[in-house]
């Protein structure tokens, strides 16, 4: 997928009114988020990438965002904890004066041993994976209540890349959680006209017509959701089975 990306094969829908926005993108690694920075670069929008995984890939997709967007910063310091993600998000919405878009993308991954020995594991990984992004989400939402910007955020959990049956009992507790997340956080900030919505792991009954099938597909969806078309849906979850 990286070099497809960057050989420039996929092209995106176009929304004139996305120049200039300021766009928070976080957890950007070499399989997640390579194309939803070049699409928000390529509508020439002010952009904040935040990089999970710092090597040569993530680098070089970093220079070519650079090259198309308006403006861009970048940073790569690691969310360990609670108190470094309050630091970031508050630099983030510093760096352009605020935001207008935030997408989060989770990382959900299996223990080296491929498995947890207990629930209580698997609920311990999938909060250490969301709530970088809850906390995010929720900082950038007060600011933009505080400045009476219709804000539009998007929270992404990938798949495990395994396809064992921990992988999958992990992606469906993800799920759940993100669901019930995003649900409550999109009545909390609808009044103040901020959209939340998510891309989780698609469930085994989902029709393939159904599910975002690969990254391009939910880097399509995100531009949409920031754009004019998108603003009035809120509280959605969106399946995906790209991995």
């Amino acid at each position: 997928m990286l070099m497809s990306t960057l050989d420039g094969v996929e092209t995106f829908p176009a929304y004139p009114e996305l120049a200039g926005k300021r766009v928070l993108l976080t957890g950007l690694t070499r399989s997640h988020g390579v194309d939803i920075a070049r699409a928000f670069a390529e509508h020439r929008t002010r952009l904040v990438l935040h990089v999970a995984e710092d090597c040569a890939e993530t680098q070089a997709v970093a220079e070519i965002a650079a090259q198309s967007a308006l403006d861009m910063r970048m940073f790569a310091a690691p969310l360990v904890d609670n108190d470094s993600t309050v630091r970031f998000a508050r630099t983030a919405i510093k760096s352009f004066d605020g935001l207008d878009v935030v997408i989060n993308i989770a990382d959900l991954s299996l223990p080296a041993t491929g498995a947890f020995a207990s629930e209580a594991e698997v609920d311990r990984a999938v909060s250490a994976a969301l709530t970088p992004a809850y906390v995010i989400s929720r900082i950038a939402a007060n600011r933009m209540r505080t400045t009476w910007t219709e804000g539009c955020i998007l929270n992404v959990l990938p798949e495990p890349k395994l396809k064992t049956r921990a992988a999958r009992g992990l992606a469906a507790v993800g799920r759940s959680t993100l669901t019930a997340i995003t649900r409550a956080e999109a009545e909390k900030w609808a009044p103040d006209r901020i959209s939340i919505n998510a891309v989780a792991p698609a469930t085994l009954s989902a029709g393939l017509g159904s599910t975002l099938s690969c990254e391009p597909d939910i880097a399509s969806l995100a531009l949409q959701l920031a754009s004019r078309r998108g603003r009035e849906l809120s509280g959605m979850v969106y399946e995906a089975s790209a991995g």
